[in-house]
Formats: C-alpha cells, structure tokens, sequence
C-alpha cells in the first residue's frame, strides 16, 4: 500500500469523479483509476462503486476513507514537525478568492510572499463564498477571502477587509435616475440585476428583502460586478453593486438603499480548527498585517 494510492483514494472519493480528482491532483485521469484499482487489489474489496453517472463510496470505501485521511493527515504532521525544527518554509499554499472581487488585489501579497519564500507553490481559485468556505473547513483551502452577511461558521477566523455600502445603481435614463435614497420595499417593483446565490452580496439582499418582507424580482444574475454594471447601464435593470463599483461607472447613478440599509463585507478566512503549515502561517501572517 502506497501513500499516493491513498491520496488518489480520497481525492476521488471528494470529488465523486475520476477526473476532476485528476485534475486537482495535476496528474493523468488514466494513473489515477491505475493506482486505485491496485489498491482495491491489494485490499481484496472494491472501494469505489464506478456503475453510476458520479463515483461512490462502496460500503467498503466509507469504512476505510477515515483511515485513509488520518494516514495521510499524519504524514502531512511529521513533515510539519521537520520543517518547524530546520526553520525551511516549503510545500504549497491553496488560496481561495471570491469570484466578484475588485476591491482587493492580491498580486502584491503574493509577489511578496513569493519573494520571500520561492519554494512555496501558491495555487489560486476563484468560486463564490459559500464554496470557498466549505473549501476552507475540509482543508481544500488554508485561506479564502470571502463575501459575508453574517457571522463565519464555526472552526473560522475572518479579519474584515472590506466593509462598505450597497447601492441601487441605475442608468442615466431609468426612472429612479436622480433619487438618491430608496427603501428596500420600493425595490421589489423593479428588476434587479445581481450575483449570484452563494455570494456574500446576494446573501445581504436576501437577508435584506426577508426583513423588509418583500421578494426581489431577479431579472439577471452574473459572476461578474463589472457584468451586472453593464447590464444596469443598458437599462436592463436595478443592478446591486458595492457603492464603490458603482461611484467609479459615469453611466450609472448610485442609489442608497435603506430600511434597511444594505452593506456588504470582506474578509479574509481561515480555520482555526486542525494544524497549519508553515508556509501557509507565513502567508496568513504576511496578509493579516498587509491587507
């Protein structure tokens, strides 16, 4: 048994897909099914059930994947353990980054970081928040900026990076163009423009209408701020935007909203549950003391 047939073992037991876990694991999908198939051997039992449309865990499978991740959780340890008495910062760092994000720029950071420490590898993915922080809580991720509404779950630390208002912006032509506050009620006789569900933004428009008791009508949804700003300046809609975003577009004119009022944070992200490895320590403690 080899700890690399282990690794691909959870990595598709995640996944639910040979593929993807391939693709994560920067390797070919081919290896993968090779490596896994001689564990199985090895055990004598299938561990995945490969019958249906996504991979499962065979009866067999759920059994031994704890023991799996606790083997390779402990190598991961003892590697800790060695780097922390040679003082060497190495390995990888896998940084989330929510999709809708132009507040922040983190190439400084991580050329920085980088600099500092070249024989780190720093992977960067974007998703929206929800995702990054369910990556966060199973180790996918050491750290996420994120959108939030509202507190982090449990096993999270955050550190506020951006704390500003909503707005309703609209086209110079719209009939709301000139207004300059709008209470949350008035908003549901309009088509709204905005992200997603599973972004920090449409998480506080939601929690904003349920407060209001009223139900936003959602004419578009994008990834994209800069989208939904286009979108607004067509006339297509009321788009929800950081008043920021909004302030720096000469075709659209920003809206305060009220009662209540929308704001929107965010914040860098990390566990506080589970070891930390040197190179991602140095990369949290370079961020909180420079964003």
């Amino acid at each position: 048994m080899e700890l690399r047939q282990l690794e691909y073992f959870v990595a598709v037991a995640e996944d639910a897909n040979f593929t993807r876990a391939a693709e994560r694991l920067h390797v070919s999908q081919p290896g993968v099914s090779a490596q896994i198939r001689r564990l199985e051997r090895e055990l004598g039992q299938e561990l995945l059930d490969r019958s249906g449309r996504t991979v499962s865990l065979t009866d067999v499978g759920a059994a031994v994947l704890p023991y799996a991740r606790a083997a390779l959780d402990a190598v991961h340890r003892a590697q800790l353990t060695v780097d922390e008495f040679t003082g060497l910062i190495r390995g990888k760092v896998a940084v989330g980054l929510l999709t809708a994000c132009p507040a922040i720029d983190l190439a400084d950071l991580l050329a920085t970081f980088h600099k500092a420490h070249p024989a780190v590898e720093i992977a960067l993915s974007e998703d929206t928040s929800d995702r990054l922080l369910e990556a966060l809580q199973d180790g996918r991720l050491d750290l996420a900026l994120v959108g939030l509404a509202a507190d982090p779950p449990p096993g999270t630390a955050t550190r506020v990076i951006v704390d500003e208002s909503l707005v309703a912006a609209v086209s110079h032509g719209h009939a709301l163009f000139g207004k300059t506050s709008l209470a949350m009620a008035a908003l549901q006789e309009y088509p709204l423009i905005t992200l997603p569900q599973g972004t920090g933004l449409r998480a506080c428009l939601d929690r904003a209408a349920a407060d209001a008791g009223v139900r936003p009508r959602i004419a578009f949804e994008a990834s994209d701020l800069r989208v939904l700003a286009q979108l607004a300046a067509r006339g297509l809609g009321v788009a929800i935007l950081p008043a920021s975003v909004a302030e720096a577009d000469a075709r659209l004119h920003p809206i305060t909203a009220t009662h209540p009022p929308l704001r929107s944070r965010i914040e860098l992200a990390w566990r506080t549950h589970g070891p930390i490895g040197p190179a991602a320590k140095a990369l949290l403690d370079l961020a909180r003391a420079t964003i």
